[in-house]
């Protein structure tokens, strides 16, 4: 279903993210797993989409006044019903994981690709999400082979006590005993 082609998933919907720049000389070897959800545990909708690409209209919902003028973005987005949109060419770095640190090496976003998946640390995921994220993962590890399923993690992990996601709805071991 999906494949990599020119650091691009085949298969997801373009969405150019002007949130990114050029990665240091390293090496991609992480997966970071995130949730988003705008507003907040609601679902839906252009808002995630319109956030990463500084479109967000923020008379929307009061929630956007606190988040107006972050500049941020994922590489990949999976949304409740499956569908996936790519923000950043896997080869540059995305804005995606902030201050961070894997295995005592600083800044993930220079050497991860981040996908977020829609949802909130509280409510359960879609099957049709784990599904995707699975075939994507896959797919990226075979085209970055550095990115071992060790090297797969959550946003809470590498950075802990300031981020909580992809929270404790999101069932880890069914994700890793099938990637």
């Amino acid at each position: 279903m999906f494949s990599v082609n020119a650091h691009k998933l085949l298969g997801a919907r373009w969405c150019p993210s002007p949130n990114f720049n050029d990665r240091p000389d390293q090496v991609i070897d992480a997966l970071v797993v995130h949730n988003i959800s705008l507003p907040p545990k609601q679902f839906g909708g252009e808002h995630i989409e319109s956030f990463f690409c500084n479109t967000l209209d923020c008379s929307k919902h009061p929630y956007f006044d606190q988040i107006k003028g972050l500049k941020v973005s994922a590489h990949l987005l999976i949304k409740r019903t499956g569908e996936v949109l790519q923000f950043v060419a896997f080869n540059q770095r995305a804005w995606h994981a902030g201050i961070s640190q894997l295995e005592g090496k600083d800044n993930c976003n220079d050497f991860s690709i981040g996908i977020e998946l829609e949802g909130a640390d509280d409510i359960e995921y879609e099957d049709i999400q784990y599904t995707v994220l699975i075939e994507i993962t896959r797919t990226l590890q075979q085209n970055y082979p550095t990115i071992t399923t060790e090297r797969v993690v959550g946003h809470n992990e590498i950075a802990p006590g300031r981020k909580t996601d992809p929270g404790s709805a999101f069932n880890w071991q069914y994700y890793r005993e099938r990637i």
